[in-house]
């Protein structure tokens, strides 16, 4: 079945603010959430299900800057730019990504059960940010970018757990090993309970009881690292690409975090970029100008030979189609666009100045109105579209 629309899934227009995000997407979590499908049929059940799992990719697109960002400008092709969009997306996957949100929204547990604030809580590694820099041979074509990556690892000593030789880890005397602390205070009202994530064993019902000694008893220890990261072709300046668990990993064997590549594009030293279209500004000499002839420009990949039609004239723009950059997206590639500008020349001997004298006055050498107002026209729609 085709996709919906990330903004139709949560019922929000494309301006939609974080706070309006989050507000429709905790109508849809109210209502799609398992524990009110209670008496329903398992058919039913499976529609909430899948309606539930849909608003949290929704809702994980748009609530982050950038993956809204490639949403937006690409829409569903956006997932390509590395990482992807988190479709297929578990319960579990939903309740850990979303744990902060589903305490907000749920009570921690006041009601709903929602498993981000249960014990035995999966801890995500954090994300890692790194620039990496392209030319625009690398922008038309694609390139794949081995990175050294300093990045937190799990301890071999330990396995990722934190205790000395990678012993046992003790219950939690504290939560008694649930990962949660229920607190019971009494109101006017009655006894009201609350639990929130146990403090001393962070959520997951272990203690440590003797430290490794190589990481601290942290579980991770930090190593250099070579990632291979895919750029794909018609990148661009700006451009951040999500790689899914290339992030440090987390203590305890949860969930790695991510990296984010940050595109940083150096100028070309002739060609100038216009989204996927190429700029390149040709000088003509006035000969070539009026005669017309055959001129070499510059491309990503080497040079093209241009026919320049008699009579040319300043500000007149030439396409060379499929010269340009590939859409990010694979719908189609950019144009060459040669602007055309003709050199006077500064100074003259004096055989030139004689030649040019005889033609002053020459009615072939002397702009007609309409000859004026084309130019004038054609240079004013280049400035405007600066």
């Amino acid at each position: 079945m085709a996709k919906r629309d990330y903004y139709e899934v949560l019922g929000v227009n494309k301006n939609a603010t974080d706070d309006e995000l989050k507000k429709a997407y905790r109508k849809m979590a109210i209502k799609y959430h398992p524990d009110r499908q209670q008496g329903k049929s398992d058919a039913e059940k499976k529609e909430a299900e899948e309606k539930f799992k849909e608003a949290a990719e929704a809702y994980d697109v748009l609530s982050d800057p950038n993956k809204r960002a490639r949403y937006d400008q690409f829409g569903f092709a956006g997932d390509q730019m590395g990482g992807g969009f988190g479709g297929g997306m578990s319960m579990d996957d939903i309740f850990s990504h979303f744990g902060d949100i589903f305490g907000d929204f749920f009570g921690g547990g006041g009601g709903f059960s929602s498993r981000a604030t249960g014990g035995n809580r999966v801890k995500r590694g954090s994300d890692l940010r790194i620039r990496v820099k392209i030319n625009l041979h690398d922008a038309a074509h694609g390139v794949e970018k081995k990175l050294k990556l300093p990045r937190l690892i799990s301890c071999q000593h330990c396995h990722g757990t934190g205790a000395k030789d990678g012993t046992a880890l003790d219950t939690c005397p504290n939560c008694h090993g649930s990962g949660v602390e229920v607190r019971v205070q009494r109101t006017l009202l009655g006894n009201m309970q609350t639990q929130s994530t146990c403090q001393r064993c962070g959520g997951s019902g272990k203690i440590i009881k003797e430290r490794c000694t190589h990481c601290g008893g942290q579980g991770l220890v930090r190593k250099e690292d070579i990632v291979a990261v895919n750029i794909p072709a018609g990148v661009a300046e700006g451009m951040t690409l999500r790689m899914g668990g290339k992030g440090n990993e987390a203590p305890g064997g949860g969930i790695p975090g991510d990296l984010l590549v940050v595109i940083e594009e150096e100028r070309h030293p002739q060609l100038m970029r216009d989204g996927n279209d190429l700029v390149y500004n040709l000088m003509l000499d006035f000969p070539t100008a009026v005669f017309g002839g055959k001129v070499e420009v510059p491309t990503v990949d080497g040079h093209a030979r241009v026919t320049i039609p008699a009579g040319t004239q300043p500000g007149k723009v030439l396409r060379l189609r499929g010269k340009g950059l590939p859409s990010p997206d694979s719908y189609g590639t950019g144009d060459l666009l040669i602007n055309v500008m003709v050199y006077v020349p500064e100074q003259l001997n004096s055989q030139e100045r004689a030649a040019i004298e005889s033609l002053k006055g020459s009615e072939n050498l002397t702009p007609t109105e309409q000859t004026k107002n084309r130019i004038f026209n054609r240079l004013k729609r280049i400035f405007d579209n600066d």
